[in-house]
């Protein structure tokens, strides 16, 4: 069984570092949807607001109970992060709450923090909230992927890539139930690593695939993290426990330079300087998510 305090700080962990990720999901959305979906962007617009609520709140018990660590990795939020959002909301025309990212920047962890019971119930409660609502999202994104593999819906987002978005919802999703049973996991580092391997395969393709064509060398520069992630992804898959310690710091690594490479595109894309189909949003929202399984992997290691 978790702790109270382990309880408390994986739970707000996890909700301002997924929570975003799924209200940007929709901010996506939103800007890939043609006009005449009217419909189904204001159902994301909606369903954006009430990640953007349940994040506000999250962010007002989290100052203190979060871990150094969380704050330290910048998974919740960046040095790019303000000025990705201002300038996709100028763009798009996508109404961005920018006060989150503001609060964010501001979050400490306190070591003396009191976990209380009352502050355990309230999260549990909170919890709930989120789990609806992601319940919400992966229903309307398998809604519009379905339409979009019948040809009935037409948006400026690869199928492939919305069945990503729905993929991390249901992580998501299943992290917070266990979450809500208490349950302490056994280590399947593995099969976590597995999950992610596949995601920084998949955030490599997007990227080869929205680049513009004359963009040649940042072409193959993504084209060869898609490669290596691939092959990582196997390697994974098929390692064995003793092994275990040598993947994990083969893929450290690799998405260490898979986040250098993010951290000089998202630069690029926001100075202009990299011609691009990616919003300054995604390129930053992409960073992050390397940025946390590095957390992960870099936890992982201190155990071997």
């Amino acid at each position: 069984m978790l702790s109270t305090k382990d309880f408390i700080q994986m739970s707000l962990e996890a909700n301002l570092f997924w929570g975003r990720i799924m209200k940007e999901h929709m901010i996506f959305i939103e800007a890939a949807l043609p006009i005449k979906n009217s419909n189904y962007i204001l159902e994301a617009d909606n369903i954006k607001k009430s990640y953007e609520e349940l994040l506000m709140e999250t962010i007002m018990v989290s100052n203190g109970a979060i871990s150094q660590g969380a704050i330290d990795s910048k998974e919740l939020v960046t040095a790019f992060t303000l000025e990705a959002e201002t300038t996709t909301e100028n763009l798009t025309g996508v109404c961005i709450n920018k006060e989150i990212s503001s609060l964010e920047l501001n979050l400490t962890s306190r070591p003396d923090f009191n976990y209380t019971p009352s502050l355990e119930r309230h999260i549990f409660e909170l919890n709930n909230r989120y789990i609806n609502i992601t319940v919400e999202v992966i229903n309307f994104m398998e809604k519009l992927l379905s339409q979009l593999l019948d040809c009935t819906l037409f948006a400026f987002m690869y199928p492939n890539m919305l069945d990503h978005l729905i993929e991390e919802a249901k992580f998501y999703l299943k992290s917070l139930i266990d979450l809500q049973e208490r349950i302490k996991l056994k280590e399947d580092i593995l099969r976590t690593e597995v999950f992610w391997n596949h995601i920084m395969e998949d955030h490599s393709t997007f990227i080869r695939g929205m680049l513009d064509p004359s963009e040649k060398e940042l072409i193959k520069r993504a084209h060869s993290f898609a490669e290596l992630f691939e092959k990582l992804l196997e390697k994974t898959k098929k390692a064995e426990k003793e092994n275990i310690c040598k993947i994990t710091r083969e893929n450290l690594e690799a998405a260490k330079e898979l986040k250098d490479f993010k951290t000089a595109s998202t630069e690029g894309i926001l100075g202009c300087n990299i011609k691009s189909i990616i919003s300054p949003l995604l390129a930053d929202h992409v960073l992050r998510e390397a940025n946390r399984y590095i957390r992960i992997l870099k936890e992982y290691i201190k155990k071997c």
